[in-house]
């Protein structure tokens, strides 16, 4: 029997400081702690044997399992059925102070048992700093402390008086523990795991425990009520929505890419890397998302941490910019590799840190500008510092966009001259003049209208084929690109250009296979990698965007409608679609889920306007 669930067979909870992925069959696999891009403390997800687990599930019978999110809110339910009774194990994190860090957090483990009587099996099983740091187990009457010296977890155990008879527990010689315990119908029991606490493991009342399910409820229901989108998916809008905020580091207001690292793009390839950043490019797509959906504050909080990044470049040999950054804005993300771990289904190398962060990808200055301007239309302003810093920003891009870079795909294969990075470097040049005439704020408009203009020649002499009749992935190449699926959206190309209308099919021919859209061919264009990798999901939703700014409306439907039968039982996307269907990459990506977002609200307003080809 393969220890490695589906990636697909999970589901994320949170604390907007930290989160944690929970399976099908009721095992936190994955769990980092203190905050998103810590060491993990649960990780079976990358090794089965060596990186540490968290299972509840029925003891010595067959059972199914199925999940769900409590609606409208990020609690996890996973029931079980088996001969002998029914139950249910509800997962959720507190959320955790919103403008302030912390090494306190808590994950609630919830068991009820709904129908006739059920024994589980309980096994807690840490394994600190990526199983690197052993640790000790000290259990007491009200539950346990698992100390690694720099790091603990104590276990807070759900007591009523009379419970000696319900539970078993012992601890194992890896120090780890492990129980049983049987519930009968209406019995609610379970546990709390802590780090950072400030005392010894104490009781924990159900009445209590019932108290922090409504508490966490109530929040996220709250929370979603302040969404504006009411077109026709709103379920899936929705779900997206909550997912991106439990990937938020709410003290700073940093949205990051994935909650996890090392999941492949293809099984047993190399292409595993860790994603438990925040780009630069995934920070302004979700200012331009959120702020569509009605949530101002949370585009405020994150247009500000962009601010302090811009703000505090200086001149070096990749820009004013990295291209991501912790949580927290440092910039020290180096790569190192988990060699004593297999990987997900033996997927090595497992990846730490992202060698990726020190690449030129000129594409960020135009993320950038054009999230700043977006920003500026919904009143969020820049001040007299920020816009200094965009003039200063500017003023380099102005001397370095007809650089090769890296590309938006951050391919280790070298710089090339990509036309993405070009169209984003004009749309950078263009929002900039935008801002400045809007904001009436000094600037050399007229040196950044020249710059603009000058890409614009440029990419239409060298970034469209005549002999492809497509716009290209980089100059002197005939390789095409989904990453140019923004170019009318941006307002470079209009939507009912021939040469769009061109583009857009010779993509169709290479690129989509049944609706799913490919990034790009490695076998046309190497990227310096080994092996093969799925579709791209967020590539597949910008298609369905393009599409119906193209008036191809029925066309964009269909591929929409296709795309969320996709989704995971929970409604959520990894990084890519597989040959067969299977989720792939890390789990769950916020650029699919703000595409998603993004290309619903694109296709109701087409449909609104009934325009369709």
């Amino acid at each position: 029997m393969d220890p490695y669930p589906l990636i697909a067979d999970h589901g994320l909870i949170g604390d907007l400081q930290t989160a944690a992925l929970v399976s099908s069959d009721g095992t936190v696999d994955w769990f980092c702690c203190p905050r998103f891009d810590s060491p993990t403390v649960f990780a079976s997800l990358l090794d089965h044997k060596r990186g540490g687990h968290c299972g509840i599930r029925p003891a010595g019978q067959p059972y199914t399992a199925r999940q769900l999110y409590f609606p409208d809110t990020a609690i996890l339910i996973t029931r079980f059925s088996t001969e002998t009774g029914t139950a249910e194990v509800a997962d959720f994190m507190p959320p955790a102070p919103l403008t302030q860090a912390t090494d306190r957090h808590r994950l609630i483990r919830m068991v009820r048992c709904v129908r006739g009587h059920v024994e589980f099996e309980v096994e807690v099983a840490p394994r600190f700093d990526y199983g690197r740091r052993s640790h000790t187990t000290r259990l007491s009457g009200e539950g346990a402390i698992f100390d690694a010296g720099s790091a603990t977890l104590t276990l807070h155990a759900v007591r009523e008086p009379h419970d000696a008879r319900l539970a078993q527990i012992q601890v194992t010689g890896d120090n780890d523990v492990y129980a049983r315990l049987t519930l009968s119908a209406g019995d609610v029991r379970g546990f709390v795991l802590e780090s950072g606490a400030d005392g010894p493991p104490r009781p924990v009342r159900s009445a209590e425990f019932l108290h922090a399910f409504e508490d966490t409820a109530r929040f996220w229901r709250t929370w979603l009520a302040g969404s504006s989108y009411r077109g026709r998916w709103r379920e899936m809008v929705n779900r997206s929505a909550i997912t991106l905020k439990l990937m938020t580091y709410a003290p700073t207001g940093a949205v990051i890419a994935a909650p996890t690292a090392g999941l492949p793009e293809q099984i047993g390839g190399e292409r595993n890397w860790d994603y438990r950043y925040t780009w630069i490019r995934d920070a302004s797509f979700a200012v331009y998302s959120l702020l569509n959906l009605g949530f101002t504050e949370e585009a405020a909080g994150f247009s500000r941490w962009l601010a302090d990044r811009y703000s505090e470049g200086t001149a070096a040999p990749g820009g004013p910019l990295r291209i991501m950054y912790r949580v927290d804005g440092s910039a020290e993300l180096g790569e190192e590799t988990l060699y004593h771990w297999e990987g997900y289904r033996g997927s090595r190398p497992v990846r730490i840190g992202n060698g990726a962060a020190g690449q030129l990808q000129l594409d960020i200055y135009g993320e950038l500008m054009d999230s700043v301007y977006e920003a500026h239309l919904h009143g969020l302003r820049a001040g007299h510092r920020g816009w200094s810093a965009l003039t200063g920003v500017l003023d380099w891009l102005g001397d370095n966009w007809d650089r090769p870079d890296e590309g938006i795909w951050e391919t280790r294969g070298g710089q090339a001259d990509f036309t993405y990075g070009r169209l984003m470097s004009w749309v950078a040049f263009d929002r900039g003049i935008r801002l400045a005439e809007s904001l009436r704020r000094p600037g050399p408009v007229d040196r950044w209208r020249a710059h603009r203009d000058r890409i614009y020649r440029q990419i239409w002499d060298r970034g469209w084929h005549p002999g492809r009749r497509a716009f290209v992935q980089r100059y002197d190449s005939d390789v095409l690109d989904s990453s140019l699926l923004r170019m009318a959206q941006v307002g470079f190309v209009a939507p009912s250009d021939p040469k769009w209308f061109a583009t857009l099919t010779a993509m169709e021919s290479e690129l989509v296979t049944d609706s799913l859209v490919y990034r790009y061919d490695p076998s046309a264009s190497p990227d310096g990698l080994r092996g093969s990798e799925g579709t791209f999901s967020l590539c597949t939703f910008a298609y369905v965007g393009a599409l119906a700014g193209a008036g191809y409306v029925d066309k964009a439907r269909l591929v929409f409608e296709k795309m969320l039968t996709y989704a995971t039982h929970l409604g959520l996307y990894a990084e890519e679609i597989g040959p067969t269907g299977e989720q792939l990459g890390n789990f769950p990506q916020a650029f699919t889920h703000l595409s998603l977002i993004d290309a619903a609200i694109a296709l109701d307003q087409a449909l609104e306007r009934g325009n369709t080809m």
